[in-house]
Order: C-alpha cells, then structure tokens, then sequence
C-alpha cells in the first residue's frame, strides 16, 4: 500500500510498489525549493482536498532519482495520475484549476473502465 506524503519526500515508494498499488494515486514530483513547485500549490492544494480519496504522494524529484527518471519526469512540477498502477493522466506545470479538476475527471473515469 503506498501512503500519502504532506510534503516531498526524498524515500518515495518503489516503482514496482507504484505499478503494483491500487485505487486512484497521484505522483508530485517536484522539490520544496522549486517556485514554479511552490507557486502551483496555491493551485494544487485546494483542488486535492476535494479528493480525499485520492493518494498525493509529493516525490522529491531530481538527477539519479529512480521513479522520477521511471516516469521520464523533466519539469517540476509534473503530477502523473494513477489507477491501480496504470498512468491515466499527466499534467506538467498545471497553470489553472480547470485543468487539475479534468485530470480528477479523467482518472474517475479510468477507474471505472476496465
């Protein structure tokens, strides 16, 4: 089971425990020194909160980082929506509301194809 993150943390979880988790996860890499990171939580944070359900794993990202270059990660803030391992969405350096809540939009979706 992979566990929320309040901030970035520098232990993410596996890519194999990634692949292998299930229901609706997002991945945050970034870094708590970045500001287009910082300036995007403005953004990020009240979106998330609608979604209680959701797993928000913040991955501090960076050269040498194993899940981030797994992901092919090159912009922070990159969010990667999941269902049950399965990338859905991705959104890198999400500028407005809208598009954050069609990427929630997009991954309930997910969940319930087959």
């Amino acid at each position: 089971m992979i566990a929320a993150t309040p901030d970035y943390t520098a232990e993410p979880p596996t890519r194999a425990a990634v692949d292998a988790s299930r229901g609706a996860v997002v991945l945050e890499f970034g870094t708590a020194w970045c500001g287009w990171c910082r300036r995007a939580q403005v953004l990020l944070n009240p979106v998330f909160a609608a979604y209680p359900a959701v797993v928000r794993v913040r991955v501090e990202d960076g050269p040498g980082r194993p899940l981030g270059r797994s992901f092919g990660v090159k912009l922070w803030p990159t969010l990667i929506f999941l269902v049950d391992g399965r990338e859905i969405v991705r959104l890198v350096r999400p500028e407005d509301e809208q598009a954050v809540r069609a990427a929630f939009a997009q991954q309930a979706q997910g969940a319930t194809s087959p």
